[in-house]
């Protein structure tokens, strides 16, 4: 029984919970033990009643000390008065009510039952136990005192022995799943560690898969392209490099590829990925037009502005190869969460649901990339009407950067 909490976590609160049961049982009994002599006490006037009445006032104060500090100077405490109030309860009982003159009378059974639930599990399964034998132990030996001091006969207490047989189950069980707990510790820990080296392996695999759907296959189709004869040495440069990237593991940390800098406000936008994917575009011979506020991208952490200009970066290629076209727009814009990035071109479009599934390039390279910094995806585009595609990504502190506006020639502030 975990109660929907960590294994380790689970035996303590349950325990903390069958002791508040017990304490609540020991405080009904005495409240009802207390009625029950005001009850006897007006139906007979002449009997005097009120001695045990007040000495069950002490064990109802050190309960609520119990309840609180859950203590072992508490506990003795509660045991020792307990027994001596419990003690003159009986004699009390014994010499005034001609009804109750053996020690397994109910009225007496109450607070007896009341020290027997002083065992808390909350101080450990096997020492809760140790203590609820102790308050028997207790309600037995001052009722036997009682008995022999006013000659009443001692019987044994079947309704106290039920109680601190209940007791000494829940204990018992108590230990037994603490027990289970620690022993099934070790494997949940394995599981939850195993889980994350699954999940780490997932996320490193999608990124190496975006990087050579960026990298490879993008040079394989330059290559297809390029007629006969060597490649330019502004290719084989190029080809070169993105395998010095895939051969090595600097990849892995984000950041790469882009100087400590770029994380600074001021000149976020220069030295983003996502201005570096702008100009390799426009280097490529496609006329980008960049609107909107720029220096947004300043606002979002290394990870979150690296996997943004990449994605841009795939969308940009995308239209540089499927749209027909040699424009495109973005358009940057930022509220106090999130930034969005739009890419429009007014190209021939595609069917998304034409898409075959083994084209990654939208797939790994913008929506799975995105989706690990908590980004998402948005495409609207359909045959002949061009394509929009909107991605956002949230920043990592909402903070107040000026407005630095771009225009197709540059930036202005």
């Amino acid at each position: 029984m975990l109660l929907g909490l960590p294994a380790h976590l689970a035996p303590a609160a349950l325990g903390d919970s069958v002791s508040r049961a017990c304490h609540a049982i020991a405080a009904t009994v005495l409240v009802a033990a207390a009625a029950l002599l005001v009850v006897k006490q007006v139906a007979s006037p002449s009997l005097l009643l009120w001695p045990a009445l007040v000495s069950l006032v002490p064990v109802l104060a050190l309960l609520v000390v119990v309840e609180r500090t859950r203590s072992m100077t508490a506990h003795l405490a509660y045991l020792i008065v307990g027994t001596a109030s419990l003690y003159w309860y009986a004699v009390t009982l014994f010499a005034q009510v001609a009804s109750v003159q053996a020690s397994d009378a109910f009225s007496l059974s109450l607070p007896k039952i009341a020290l027997v639930m002083v065992g808390s599990t909350a101080l450990g399964p096997r020492r809760g136990l140790l203590w609820s034998a102790a308050g028997y132990a207790a309600g037995e030996l001052a009722t036997q005192l009682a008995t022999r001091h006013t000659g009443a006969s001692f019987r044994l207490d079947v309704t106290t022995l039920l109680a601190f047989v209940l007791v000494a189950v829940v204990s018992v069980h108590g230990e037994a799943s603490r027990g289970r707990a620690r022993r099934a510790q070790p494997g949940l820990h394995r599981a939850a560690l195993e889980q994350q080296v699954q999940r780490l392996r997932v996320d490193v695999e999608g990124q190496a898969a975006a990087l050579v759907h960026d990298t490879v296959l993008g040079h394989l189709a330059a290559v297809a392209a390029t007629g006969p004869g060597p490649l330019s040495p502004q290719a084989a440069r190029s080809i070169s490099d993105d395998l010095e990237v895939l051969v090595g593991r600097d990849w892995l940390s984000p950041g790469v590829g882009a100087p400590a800098e770029a994380i600074a406000a001021a000149d976020g936008w220069e030295r983003s990925r996502l201005h570096a994917a702008v100009e390799q575009a426009r280097a490529d011979g496609l006329d980008v037009a960049v609107t909107g506020d720029v220096s947004s991208v300043g606002r979002l952490d290394g990870t979150t502005a690296d996997a943004l200009g990449l994605a841009a970066a795939q969308c940009l290629v995308n239209v540089s190869r499927h749209s027909g076209v040699d424009r495109a727009e973005i358009v940057v814009f930022g509220d106090g969460t999130d930034l969005t990035v739009m890419v429009i071109d007014d190209g021939v479009g595609f069917d998304q649901a034409a898409v075959a599934p083994d084209r990654l390039g939208l797939t790994n390279s913008v929506e799975a990339r995105l989706g690990r910094v908590d980004g998402h995806v948005q495409i609207w585009s359909s045959p002949g009407s061009g394509t929009s595609i909107v991605l956002r990504v949230p920043f990592a502190v909402a903070t107040t950067t000026p407005l630095a506006v771009a225009t197709d020639d540059g930036v202005s502030a």
